[in-house]
This record gives structure tokens, C-alpha cells and sequence, in this order.
């Protein structure tokens, strides 16, 4: 994306104005039909070409509480969120005050009002907004003012800021695809409120929108569809899963989306199944079956089903079954914040199971990535027959982002080492499910359907030998474990290579992973004019490759950013580089937040003693 040039932004700083720069919180109540306005001015916005994202902060109840949704809007393509507001549009009266505590001096307070609350603050521009007079006029039906409310405030943002009206039109389209008429009746409220706006309220603030060239190459997704449409193209035959927040949308959107692209063309059939499940157990245990099987499988979950399901990722590890499992992580210990972002997941995934165990994990940082890990874990997971992470979050999982559009999967489905009869026929010497024949500690392995005499084996948890006997030699659970241990050293080959960022002349290095990566380059570039060069490094996969290394040692000093207490990837690092501790330090904090490029920034340059 274009950012002005040196001469525009002197331009637009001497008359003061703020264009297609702001950020923008809508303060409502949980329940209130709030989040159709909201994305409708999202993308409005993503539709005049403007770099957006939105940032949904709700609480884990049903209706009632406080909810806010914040829209960056940024022209150079900065997508992290902001600590502060410069535009708020109050909607819900308990919180009236507090929220404008987070107005910026010269901000903006469009309110209801009906909210009989004075603004105490004399350095904002306060524009009222008459919701129920102009719901009145609009004649909405009585059982759907309080949802249709919300369009007054989209109608008289839109006015205020220059959001085209044509494109909050496309949006509502969009969004009642299904619906014209609704959104037909909805943009009448938008366009009453906004010839109100136009007739009544004199401009006083300096922020406004500008159309931008095209966005035509991006679109408007959230991760958990986008993992869940990569898993569709990825083969996925088999889901099972329990609702949770903030991992259930996942298994909604596959089944939406499997419901419409895999169905039989000859029958009409579906050639998938997706269970809901009693509870974790029963999903990770249908799992595990279905992948023992030989069909794709899947489920889905966050940190407390994580921790249901341990004993069943345990056998499927040693067992030497694949599966997927995507963990969208939210605020930990305990039941925590359900509805709040963390990175808290990472070293329970990593050992997940008693004993000697270690996974693959795959982190995405983008929704792009969720869409593209969303087949791969499938390649990599029967390919090194194992279970595969992939470790989302709820910022990146559940909130809105533009993204480059999805490409469709550049190779083949890999389906690893599956003897079929034919190659059990051909198959050189005696075939034993855990006898590794090729050295790369990959067995072969057949599923169900394979009628060859020669197929069957016996699957158990317990100590076995390379032909699936039961053993408690101490020389076959050695050599077993061993084994096992060589198709992770083997893996880190196949494995999505960390993404770089790299100044020249920078001797400090910033490492992060996931959903933290937008807050990591802005302030990048931001600690670059201030004169702080670094490089930066994100981790898309553990085992790390050989390449993390290398940036350590290549760098100084390396800080490890990351939204947890205890800075889990940092305390992997010091693990796996023991020689390089003295270069690593840890700059984890977690509030249920998502990871702002102001924090990095002062933490780094407190850090530089600058």
C-alpha cells in the first residue's frame, strides 16, 4: 500500500487534518444486533479501498454487558491495535464516562442522546445523535428498533467522516447476501440518519476518509474461516469437536463450507463428517479413530479442551496416528477470559501428553496462514503419521482482517507411507507397522479398506515392538522412542521456515510469533525513525529450524514478545540455544489484550536505556 510521501504528510500535519489515520471504538451492549453496524462500516471502508481491521472486545455472556468493536484505519497499512481512541460513538450508558477517558485530546464523542450523562471533558468534539427520533420518524417495526437502532450511528459516522454511502451499501449487501430486502430496509435508516447528520451537525473535527485506490487483490475474513475452508481444500474427511470459545466458528464455518464444496457429484451425498460431540473427550477420541482409520482428521478447541484432551493426543503420539487439532488460544489458567486473546498454549502444545513427547506446531500469524496451514497440517500430519497443532489465537481467529486472497494448494495431497494391497504385494522383506524400513523414522502404515492378508495389526498404547507386539523390553522402548524422536528431527525440513524482516546495520533482533506480527512491524519501522534498527524474526513452527539460530547469533541481543506471563516461546529458545541465553530476554506481558506497537516500542527503548 502507498504511503504519503514526506512533502503530504507535512501538508496534512500544518492544517491539523487526520485522514484515513484514526482509530475508532463503538461502545455498545452485548446482544444489541451492534455487530452487523459495525462491520458494515468496516467494510465501507475495506471498499473504498482503505487499509482496515476491527477488534471485537465482548464478554463471555450471552446479553447484557458492555461491547466494544474497534476499527483501525490506517493509509500506510498498519493493522495492530491502538491503546487509545481518536473517535468514539457512544451507545451504552454505563460506560459513558470511562470511555471517554480513552479519547485523545482533540478527539471525537458521537452519543446517543437519549443518555442524559454531561461530558466533562472541555478538549473533544461532542456530536449528539437523535437514535430514537430518527428510528421513530423511520417507522421501524417495534421488535426490531433496538437491533436497527445501531444503523442511526453507521448513517451519521458515515456523514460526519465521508464514508461513502455507496459503499456502506455494498456492505450491507454483502452482508444479507441472502436478504436483499433487510438490507434494502436498513440502509433507509442509514441514509435517514445521514441527510439528518448533513442538515443538523456543523463539521468541527479534523477526521475524515478519502477513497484509495482499490484493495482488489485482498478481502475481509476472520482465521477460523479461513482455517476451516483450508482444511475443506486440504481433503479433510472427518470432524469431531465441542463447542468453546473462541474455537467453536471453526467447526461452524467447516460445516458450512464442506456442506457446500463436498458433496458427491454422482449421489449428492456429503463425503465428510462432522460430529458435535458430548463433550472434549468424546471429539479428540472420534478423532483419533478416524484418523487411525485413515480418513483426514480433525478437531478444533481452545486451552481448556486442550487440556481434556491430553490423554488421547498422548496414544495418538505414540500409537503414530495423525490427526489436525487447531487450539485457539484464549486468556489461561483455569476457565480465565474466554473472550480475550493470549499466547498462553504454546509450551503445554509443544510436550502435550505424560512422558517423553513433543509435537509439531504450526503457528500462523495472518489469516492467509490459517487458510494455507489449514491443508497443510493435513500433508504433515499423515505424512510423519502424528498430530499436528495449530496454534491460533482469538484476535486472530474471531476479529475481521484484510487479507491477500487465498491461493489455492500448489501440490498434490501427500498421504505419506500408506501401503495399499498392491504394495504389500511388491513390499520388499517383512512389513511391520513400526519397522523403520527407509531411515528417516517414518514407518509404514495401512488403514481400514486394505484386504490383504498381510495388513492387519494390533494398535496399543502400551510398549510394542517394530511389528505392533506387545513389549516391555527396555532395548525395543529405547529404540522406540528414538525413532519416534528422529521423524521431529526429520520434520523441521518440511516445516514453514520463519518469516524475516531485516534492516541494514541492525544488530538487535525482535523475535515474536502468531498473531503479533502486525504490532511487531509497525513498531519496527516506528523504532527505525527513531534511530533503533532491528531485524525482525517470526517463528511460523516448532521444532525451531536451523535458521532461528542463526538470527540469534547473528544479533546482540534478541527480545522475545509474546502475550503470556511467563514468556513460554522465550523459555523454548533458552532451551534448544543454551549456549545463546546471555543474547535472548523476554519481553512477554499479557492483559486479555491483543499486543499494540506502542508497548514494543517503550519496552525495547527502556530496555536500550533510551
Amino acid at each position: 500500500m502507498k504511503k504519503d510521501t514526506e512533502t503530504e504528510q507535512r501538508q496534512r500535519s500544518a492544517t491539523g487534518e487526520k485522514v484515513n489515520d484514526f482509530c475508532m471504538t463503538i461502545c455498545t451492549v452485548n446482544g444489541s444486533g451492534s455487530a452487523t453496524a459495525n462491520t458494515t462500516l468496516l467494510r465501507a471502508m475495506f471498499h473504498m479501498g482503505i487499509p482496515v481491521s476491527g477488534k471485537n472486545i465482548f464478554p463471555s455472556n450471552i446479553k447484557g454487558l458492555p461491547t466494544w468493536f474497534s476499527i483501525r484505519v490506517s493509509k500506510d497499512g498498519y493493522l495492530a491495535r491502538v491503546a487509545h481512541d481518536d473517535i468514539i460513538v457512544q451507545m451504552n450508558p454505563t460506560t459513558f464516562e470511562e470511555d471517554i477517558n480513552y479519547d485523545v485530546p482533540g478527539g471525537v464523542v458521537f452519543y446517543a442522546d437519549h443518555i442524559e450523562i454531561p461530558i466533562y471533558r472541555d478538549d473533544v468534539i461532542a456530536y449528539p445523535m437523535p437514535v430514537k427520533d430518527l428510528i421513530e420518524e423511520a417507522d421501524v417495526p417495534r421488535n426490531l428498533r433496538e437491533y436497527m437502532s445501531n444503523m442511526v450511528y453507521v448513517g451519521i459516522v458515515s456523514q460526519m467522516l465521508g464514508i461513502s454511502l455507496d459503499a456502506v451499501h455494498d456492505a450491507l449487501s454483502t452482508h444479507f447476501s441472502h436478504k436483499p430486502s433487510v438490507a434494502e430496509s436498513n440502509f433507509e435508516v442509514v441514509k435517514l440518519a445521514a441527510d439528518w447528520a448533513d442538515a443538523n451537525l456543523e463539521k468541527k473535527d479534523r477526521y475524515h476518509v478519502e477513497a484509495m485506490a482499490p484493495l482488489d487483490d485482498y478481502i475481509m475474513s476472520d482465521g477460523n474461516a479461513a482455517g476451516a475452508l483450508g482444511a475443506v481444500y486440504g481433503g479433510f474427511q472427518f470432524c469431531g469437536w465441542y463447542p468453546i470459545t473462541p474455537a467453536s466458528s471453526l467447526s461452524e464455518s467447516l460445516e458450512a463450507f464442506a456442506t457446500d464444496l463436498r458433496k458427491d457429484p454422482e449421489t449428492g451425498k456429503n463425503n465428510f463428517a462432522i460430529v458435535q460431540a458430548e463433550d472434549e473427550l468424546a471429539a479428540i477420541g472420534m478423532a483419533v479413530g478416524a484418523g487411525w482409520a485413515g480418513l483426514r482428521a480433525m478437531s478444533s478447541t481452545s486451552g481448556p479442551g486442550i487440556s481434556l484432551m491430553t490423554e488421547y493426543i498422548s496414544l495418538a503420539y505414540y500409537a503414530e496416528i495423525p490427526l489436525v487439532l487447531w487450539d485457539v488460544q484464549r486468556v489461561a489458567p483455569s476457565t480465565g477470559l474466554p473472550t480475550r486473546t493470549a499466547q498462553c498454549d504454546l509450551m503445554q502444545n509443544y510436550t502435550l501428553g505424560h512422558g517423553d513427547t513433543r509435537h509439531i506446531i504450526l503457528i500462523p500469524s495472518s489469516v492467509n496462514e490459517c487458510f494455507k496451514f489449514g491443508w497443510q497440517a493435513f500433508d504433515l500430519a499423515e505424512k510423519y503419521q502424528t498430530p499436528v497443532i495449530v496454534l491460533s489465537d482469538l484476535d486472530l481467529g474471531m476479529n475481521l482482517w484484510m487479507t491477500k486472497k487465498f491461493e489455492y494448494p500448489d501440490k498434490p495431497i501427500e498421504r505419506g507411507k500408506i501401503l495399499w494391497e498392491e504394495s504389500l504385494d511388491a513390499f520388499e522383506g517383512d512389513w511391520g507397522r513400526y519397522l523403520d524400513v527407509d531411515g528417516d523414522g517414518i514407518p509404514y502404515r495401512t488403514v481400514m479398506g486394505n484386504t490383504h492378508k498381510d495388513a492387519p495389526y494390533f494398535t496399543r498404547g502400551t510398549g510394542h515392538d517394530e511389528y505392533g507386539n506387545y513389549s516391555e523390553d527396555p532395548d525395543v522402548w529405547k529404540r522406540t522412542l528414538e525413532r519416534i524422536r528422529l521423524k521431529f528431527d526429520t520434520a523441521c525440513n518440511d516445516l514453514p521456515k520463519p518469516f524475516f524482516r531485516n534492516l541494514k546495520g541492525a544488530d538487535i533482533g525482535l523475535i515474536a510469533m502468531g498473531s503479533t506480527e502486525p504490532a511487531l512491524i509497525e513498531a519496527q519501522d516506528k523504532l527505525e525513525e527513531l534511530g533503533i534498527l532491528t531485524d525482525f524474526m517470526r517463528i511460523r513452527a516448532l521444532p525451531f529450524a536451523d535458521e532461528v539460530g542463526e538470527f540469534i547469533k547473528a544479533h546482540d541481543r534478541n527480545y522475545v514478545l509474546e502475550l503470556n506471563q511467563d514468556g513460554q516461546l522465550h523459555q523454548l529458545l533458552t532451551l534448544d540455544y543454551c549456549d545463546m541465553t546471555d543474547r535472548l530476554m523476554s519481553l512477554a506481558y499479557i492483559d486479555g489484550l491483543p499486543m499494540t506497537a506502542d508497548y514494543i516500542i517503550n519496552a525495547v527503548s527502556e530496555k536500550e536505556d533510551l
